[in-house]
């Protein structure tokens, strides 16, 4: 049976790319292009994310073609898969599994109970769970594509409802939105990220993969489902859809997200720690315009060898992702020097993050080429 590898490369691009940004040698000094916008606006970076989330959509299409709604089987691996992805994004977080240098004053029990109290429980791949479960649910139940539209309006619609309950003021302010408050009543303020401001400058507890959020970020998959459904039916043994077609299609529908995401932008602004429509619709036309250019070059011209490395990350994309925690986490705990080597400036950073995508990208070609798909 035939397989698009342009989705198989646009979601290894993405992993490789998020490794990239995730892993510079400096925090301090990070290379321009690979940061991210401080609370609005959307640089290259800030595509990442919803590009996993809109492979996630693309992948459903394809893997639920067996399925006819929602029955038994179908809801079993939706939940089993939901609850994998969860868990092994908690225990990336939880990852090395004990409290690294504590208070030498107190005691290891002590510290344990410091470090439990202070782990965050939501991150990347617990968004891509919430997000996944819930727009699976939507796709296998209402199935037709314009049911499927009009959920992420609703969706859509109702999230940005929800920002508003605080007040117009406080709806995309960080202190303020609603999604922040949420979690702190949720999770706790000691279990969510702290690497934001509020407007006077003071750090502040919010979490950009957080619980109300996940409603938007399952737009982004039901989104990337809609596309897959397209693909699916343009493929030479599975329908009569010439795929040049299905690539003007996607074209065209990604100029309009983007276009559309830019013009709510001018009402509520484009924000990835918000997860905001705008911004969700800017990122999806993006992810669309990349898939479509990949079908164009790989699956109409035939241009693949270039993309070997990449469709190889993309056949085990969250084990190379959850490698990539464990080996970053690794060499800070037992080598800090090897990080330490590339601190001086943004280009020794960039250096760092580069070799250690390579190292990814060498061992998913590694298992590419010995057939090991590591699946959850």
């Amino acid at each position: 049976m035939k397989r698009y590898l342009s989705l198989d490369v646009l979601r290894g691009l993405t992993v490789a790319f998020m490794i990239l940004v995730n892993n510079p040698g400096t925090w301090k000094y990070v290379y321009p292009p690979l940061r991210h916008a401080a609370w609005t606006g959307c640089t290259p970076t800030d595509l990442v994310f919803p590009f996993f989330l809109f492979c996630t959509g693309a992948a459903m299409a394809f893997s639920f073609a067996k399925f006819d709604g929602i029955n038994r089987q179908a809801s079993w691996k939706i939940i089993r898969r939901g609850i994998l992805i969860f868990l092994t994004g908690f225990l990336l977080n939880a990852f090395p599994f004990f409290p690294v240098g504590g208070d030498p004053e107190m005691t290891l029990g002590q510290n344990y109970g410091v470090w439990l109290e202070n782990l965050r429980i939501f991150n990347v791949l617990q968004r891509i769970a919430v997000s996944y479960v819930i727009a699976a649910f939507i796709a296998l139940w209402l199935r037709k594509p314009r049911k499927i539209i009009w959920a992420i309006v609703l969706l859509s619609v109702l999230y940005t409802g929800l920002m508003y309950v605080n007040g117009s003021e406080n709806a995309f302010s960080a202190e303020g939105n609603v999604p922040r408050l949420v979690d702190l009543a949720v999770l706790g303020e000691s279990h969510l990220y702290h690497g934001y401001s509020d407007s006077n400058g003071n750090a502040i507890a919010f979490d950009p993969e957080g619980i109300l959020g996940c409603l938007s970020g399952a737009c982004s998959v039901l989104v990337g489902y809609l596309v897959g459904l397209l693909v699916r039916k343009s493929r030479p043994d599975d329908g009569n859809v010439r795929i040049t077609d299905t690539i003007t299609l996607i074209y065209t529908a990604a100029v309009l997200c983007i276009v559309g995401g830019l013009f709510i932008g001018l009402w509520i602004p484009v924000s990835k720690p918000l997860w905001t429509t705008s911004y969700m619709l800017y990122a999806s036309g993006w992810a669309m315009a990349m898939l479509a250019l990949l079908m164009y070059v790989i699956d109409y011209k035939g241009v693949e060898k270039p993309f070997t490395v990449f469709k190889a990350c993309g056949m085990n994309p969250l084990f190379i992702y959850a490698l990539s925690g464990i080996l970053g986490k690794t060499i800070n705990l037992i080598c800090p020097g090897v990080r330490a080597a590339f601190n001086h400036n943004e280009f020794t950073s960039l250096l760092y993050a580069l070799l250690f995508v390579a190292v990814h990208i060498l061992v998913a070609v590694i298992l590419y080429r010995k057939k090991i798909f590591i699946k959850i």
